[in-house]
């Protein structure tokens, strides 16, 4: 039990590794069950609601191993966006490409936790030298990531973005940044808000190829509507003459970005050195099928954009919890039906690890509701055989302390919280996160 903190958060703290919403229970009585709930990010929290909310004798733990809560909704995806925050999968997907070890390549995770103050991303130092970043996918994170490199500071300054990266992005070189998708328009991952923000950003143009927007007019007409508007968001912004303000914005802009489509990367190019990024090797593609469904087929064609700062966003996955603990390494989920664990009663999982790496807050709400509801039923009808002998936390406290793991309580972490929000007021924005744990732990021992 127990990490590189050596504490557990609230009753919380994962005894392994911290998954989306993880629980199993331990029970004291059939009318009072102990449940315990690993992972203190959305998923783990709507269970935890939806738990309490429905059984009003439920006695329930939250373990993070972390020493402070909310996963996701504290490290997510960009700082000025706080209400949709969308990742919290352990692990990205890797490109698979020569190259993708070298300087000034990094996962979109990775950035991601740096600029957010995730502590095991503290030490990233990204190298920010280039004029130009290449974004590998076109998701919302990608879109998120290409805005906190473009964005003004003084909106910057206004979020939790964290001190030292905020210092970074002050001194970036970064003046352009492509978003490299695999297959077209039609099956861009991110959604119309981002999408818009992008386009009204202050300082920057984006840059969107009429030739690969010509004609989609009359394709999207079936489609289904938020597909169809977020396409004709693009098209208008690709094909139409902008209005006098917009264009007098877009003409004065230092900065700029743009989607390259029917892309996909074959190698990442090494400086003289062998060492740094120089930029990156595609393949030009097209498409087999339409919609959801399409394919990209290389064509045989490559070329190469010039880029010291490669930032990948492919998706996530999560990680196996424990060898005793069935998980699907390709999926990247735990064999479940509804919740409930494939071969293991009384464990349930919830979130990411449960469905895989697709959706926002409010879909691991409803995931999460289903996976509580699934708990309550097997309460309901016996299917668990709650026993006495199991004692919950108070079991597990003991084994903490035989191994010196002092847990971080919640009074613990209001502490931590009022002195990020206390410095956080002295600059000006809603808090200045602590990314370092040793640091938040010496303020909670006094």
């Amino acid at each position: 039990m127990g990490s590189s903190c050596g504490r557990v958060c609230w009753k919380w703290r994962s005894p392994l590794r911290r998954l989306a919403g993880f629980s199993r229970l331990l029970s004291t009585a059939a009318l009072a069950p102990q449940i315990c709930v690993v992972g203190s990010g959305p998923a783990g929290f709507y269970t935890t609601q939806h738990l309490l909310k429905h059984h009003r004798l439920a006695r329930v733990d939250i373990y993070e191993k972390l020493p402070v809560p909310f996963g996701l909704v504290r490290f997510g995806v960009a700082p000025d966006h706080p209400e949709v925050k969308s990742y919290g999968a352990e692990d990205n997907r890797i490109l698979g490409i020569p190259g993708e070890n070298l300087s000034g390549v990094y996962s979109a995770r990775a950035f991601v936790g740096w600029y957010n103050g995730l502590p095991e991303n503290r030490d990233l130092k990204p190298d920010l030298s280039s004029e130009t970043a290449v974004v590998l996918g076109q998701g919302n994170v990608a879109l998120d990531v290409a805005r906190v490199l473009l964005s003004p500071l003084d909106i910057l300054r206004k979020t939790d973005i964290t001190e030292g990266s905020l210092a970074a992005i002050a001194c970036s070189k970064v003046k352009r940044v492509w978003l490299v998708g695999r297959r077209g328009p039609l099956q861009v991952a991110f959604t119309i808000k981002e999408l818009r923000e992008m386009i009204n950003l202050p300082g920057t143009r984006p840059l969107l190829a009429p030739a690969d927007f010509t004609g989609l007019g009359d394709v999207i007409k079936d489609v289904p509507r938020p597909r169809k508007r977020l396409t004709e968001l693009m098209v208008k912004s690709a094909l139409e003459k902008p209005g006098e303000k917009e264009a007098g914005r877009w003409a004065s802009a230092t900065k700029e970005w743009g989607l390259k489509f029917r892309r996909s990367p074959l190698e990442v190019l090494s400086a003289a050195d062998g060492k740094q990024a120089r930029g990156i090797r595609i393949a030009v593609t097209r498409l087999e099928g339409s919609g959801e469904s399409a394919r990209a087929v290389p064509t045989g064609e490559v070329e190469e954009l010039e880029c010291g700062l490669i930032l990948s966003s492919i998706g996530y996955r999560s990680l196996p919890l424990d060898s005793a603990i069935p998980f699907d390494p390709k999926l990247g989920i735990i064999p479940n039906s509804l919740g409930r664990v494939q071969g293991e009663p009384g464990l349930y999982c919830s979130g990411w690890v449960k469905r895989g790496p697709t959706g926002v807050i409010i879909t691991t709400m409803n995931d999460s509701f289903d996976t509580a509801q699934s708990v309550l039923e097997d309460l309901q009808t016996g299917v668990l055989h709650l026993s006495s002998s199991k004692e919950g936390f108070k079991s597990v406290r003991s084994i903490l302390h035989s191994r010196g793991v002092h847990p971080v309580t919640f009074s613990d972490w209001e502490k931590i919280d009022a002195a990020e929000v206390a410095r956080g007021k002295l600059a000006g924005k809603p808090r200045e996160k602590i990314v370092d744990p040793q640091e938040m732990l010496q303020l909670i021992s006094h």
